[in-house]
């Protein structure tokens, strides 16, 4: 199993303690956790030479993984890839990849799908825009002169007027992503959009497993504030103007949740917005997928973290008393519902079946994971069918 981790293709580390590995390899399994450049380092393209070199990374990382990962006990012939955030995009980034084909052969992607990639003409603009404010020439020489205090501050600071203003006239696609270092549909490495590939049967050889959190953006807007102060008024601008949905789709979001405040509406749009609506799509777009959802709700933050963004990796890797996960699982978290989740990944990784039946549009089959987990179909229907409009 190779992991690639998240972090909004501009931190992060495979070298994380959550990400400690023993317990995989107390199961039997070879796991192996990578690092890519990040930022504009691996994702600034100004039109010319080689772009996507964070992808690239991890191609070279699994390609040097099936010609030796033998000598370490592992099968070059049953590679799973999984990863989470920025970390699952990649994953399913890569299923749509002529230049990754046969390096895998199965998917886990944990809050993150196919919708995540940006055009030429959006990643010049990214370009053009960091280059000005370093004032250097919009080039990958020039850039590379730029000392990496100076670079890193640039992109954050960027990375920052995007989220305050994702305005389409003055981001373009990075308006609806919020990633303006991410992977660049080239027309080359990446030849087309990984969702248009994938229904078009990049990947149908690769066994998936697709999944979220319940309230994903809750840790976005909690320890922010923004969900406290969030209002009515500002709950139908912000749902219009930052995830196209109208006062009617909000209307819905409200009327199934009888006394949510503004802040958990927003939170509960944001989600299906960027996570989940995105996950269902590739599910119905790749035959033969496995979906997830991840509901325990943790006591941390006074309970109102939930089922935020982020929380199961302690539980797909076992690691629960690891102790930099304590702020965000609270006290005793349940280790029965760790044991499920790792199995199931596990047997997924070794089998392409982790226990439950896999999704078709017709029955939406999904196992939820919770203090008592089950599967359900055709979950939350109207909140799905409100999203029509995102493909």
């Amino acid at each position: 199993m190779v992991f690639i981790h998240g972090g909004s293709f501009t931190s992060g580390s495979g070298a994380l303690s959550v990400y400690d590995g023993t317990r995989f390899a107390r199961d039997g399994v070879v796991l192996v956790t990578i690092n890519y450049r990040l930022g504009a380092d691996g994702f600034l393209w100004f039109g010319e030479g080689t772009p996507n070199l964070g992808l690239l990374d991890q191609i070279a990382a699994l390609t040097w993984i099936r010609d030796n990962i033998d000598g370490f006990g592992g099968d070059p012939g049953n590679v799973t890839i999984f990863g989470e955030s920025a970390g699952a995009m990649s994953v399913c980034t890569l299923l749509a990849m002529p230049a990754a084909e046969g390096l895998f052969h199965r998917a886990i992607a944990e809050s993150g799908a196919a919708h995540n990639t940006i055009g030429p003409s959006s990643a010049r603009q990214v370009g053009a825009r960091l280059a000005a404010a370093l004032g250097t020439a919009p080039t990958r020489e020039a850039i590379a002169r730029v000392p990496v205090a100076q670079l890193l501050a640039a992109q954050d600071n960027l990375s920052q007027q995007v989220a305050a203003k994702p305005r389409a006239k003055l981001w373009g696609e990075v308006a609806r992503t919020l990633l303006p270092f991410s992977p660049v549909v080239d027309g080359d490495l990446l030849p087309g959009k990984p969702l248009d590939r994938i229904r078009a049967g990049a990947g149908a050889d690769v066994d998936l497993l697709i999944g979220t959190n319940s309230e994903e953006a809750r840790l976005f807007l909690v320890p922010t504030g923004v969900g406290a102060r969030m209002n009515t008024p500002f709950l139908y601008a912000a749902a219009s103007l930052r995830f196209g949905l109208p006062v009617a789709g909000v209307r819905r979001y409200r009327a199934g949740r009888p006394g949510a405040t503004p802040g958990d509406v927003l939170a509960a749009v944001m989600t299906d917005s960027y996570y989940r609506i995105p996950a269902i799509r590739l599910a119905e777009a790749h035959q033969g997928t496995y979906v997830y959802e991840f509901g325990w709700r943790s006591p941390a933050c006074g309970g109102t973290l939930g089922a935020c963004h982020g929380l199961e990796l302690a539980f797909v890797f076992d690691n629960l008393d690891d102790p930099s996960t304590a702020p965000m699982l609270g006290p005793a978290p349940p280790q029965h519902l760790a044991d499920l989740v790792h199995k199931s990944w596990v047997d997924f990784a070794a089998t392409g079946d982790p226990g439950w039946p896999p999704y078709t549009p017709q029955q939406r089959i999904s196992r939820h994971f919770n203090t008592a987990s089950g599967t359900t179909t055709n979950d939350r229907p109207t909140d799905r069918q409100t999203w029509h409009h995102l493909r």
